[in-house]
């Protein structure tokens, strides 16, 4: 499979990058999403750290950026080394098999039959060896025909991801970890998610594709042809003068539906589906209990801070998960409370209701206070 350090010989490393993080509402906005936002301090956006972990795989040149019109812009400035013809631009969102269908028909037709991977770009990874040998193999058995999946070792029974089921060994040499897998299911209750963990069967979900494209196209093809038409229809034009006019007249049509459900499970439902395990660190930054555990404490009561710690003060505090803005933030007798301080909205909530944020979005929707989205 190659050296560790060797870009790997006709892969693309696909980056969708869309959705508004909501919730992650008000760090994260419709204009600066999560993936732009550096979530963990380590100086890099969640955006740049994809890219980051994605080059020594697919090279310089082999990784492709799939975000809205109104993020190339801000995409560009973070990752200035990318080409004009690695950024295809989404004129309105279309969910992500239209996206990752666009990138692997418009390769397809730069390149001919080649291998992608889909890669998110909000999610933090950490163990890059771990992530690096999951991919290889995970390619390698993408080759033989398969739509493969790297299936996260779940560390607790989770009821904000979905799972992936495994069985027996794929029988790849070259992917000697690869298993068949049996399907997918949604986010469990917590006594489902139990269950599945103790079977020693289930791993997390983490969206991640790799797949030839002619097989990723055959499928969508036989599964949902109208979108597979209109995608190979907007690849054909996309490298020529007739791009804008094709695209403006087919985009808003094209159905708006998950690659989960487009594709992955009715192919695992006929066996065509491989899972590679992964025992890397992996993590959605979902909402801000999530973000807390990505964080270091900054005392002996498991509070974290995001930013600049000299500005929060707490008494009486456990468990707290503070971003401060531009003034200082006293937290005094609440315990795993979220503050959350911007120029224009203030967020207060516990952790335990950091997945209910969204409602707070749609809410201040309603009221038409869009301007704070």
């Amino acid at each position: 499979m190659g050296t560790p350090s060797a870009p790997i010989a006709d892969f693309y490393a696909v980056v969708p990058a869309g959705g508004a993080g909501t919730r992650l509402w008000p760090l994260s906005r419709r204009d600066a999403p999560k993936f732009l936002l550096d979530l963990t301090g380590s100086g890099r956006s969640l955006l740049q750290g994809t890219v980051d972990r994605l080059v020594p795989l697919a090279g310089e040149d082999g990784v492709v950026l799939v975000t809205g019109e109104r993020h190339v812009a801000a995409a560009r400035t973070q990752l200035p080394g990318l080409s004009d013809d690695a950024v295809l631009a989404e004129p309105s969102p279309r969910d992500s098999m239209a996206a990752i269908g666009l990138a692997a028909a418009v390769l397809q037709e730069r390149h001919g039959d080649v291998v992608i991977g889909s890669f998110a770009a909000d999610q933090v990874i950490s163990g890059t060896d771990a992530f690096e040998q999951a991919v290889r193999e995970a390619v390698e058995a993408a080759r033989e025909g398969y739509v493969v999946t790297i299936g996260i070792a779940a560390s607790r029974p989770s009821t904000a991801f979905g799972y992936v089921r495994s069985g027996e060994s794929l029988g790849v040499l070259s992917a000697p970890t690869a298993l068949h897998a049996q399907g997918f299911t949604e986010k469990p209750d917590a006594d489902t998610a139990r269950a599945y963990l103790a079977t020693g069967q289930y791993r997390w979900n983490a969206g991640m594709f790799i797949v030839r494209t002619s097989v990723l196209l055959d499928h969508l093809a036989r599964e949902r042809p109208a979108l597979h038409d209109g995608l190979r229809t907007i690849a054909a034009a996309w490298d020529s003068p007739a791009r804008d006019e094709v695209v403006a007249a087919t985009w808003p049509g094209l159905e708006r539906i998950a690659i989960d459900h487009a594709v992955a499970e009715p192919v695992a439902a006929l066996g065509g589906v491989a899972v590679v395990p992964g025992t890397f660190g992996w993590d959605d930054v979902g909402d801000f209990n999530s973000l807390a555990a990505l964080l270091p404490s900054v005392d002996g009561a498991g509070s974290k801070v995001l930013g600049d710690g000299a500005d929060v003060v707490r008494i009486d505090s456990a468990g707290s998960v503070v971003v401060p803005g531009d003034r200082v933030v006293a937290v005094l007798g609440l315990d795993d409370v979220v503050v959350v301080d911007t120029p224009d909205a203030l967020l207060v909530t516990t952790r335990a209701r950091a997945q209910k944020v969204k409602q707070m979005v749609d809410a201040l929707h309603d009221l038409g206070l869009d301007e704070l989205l």
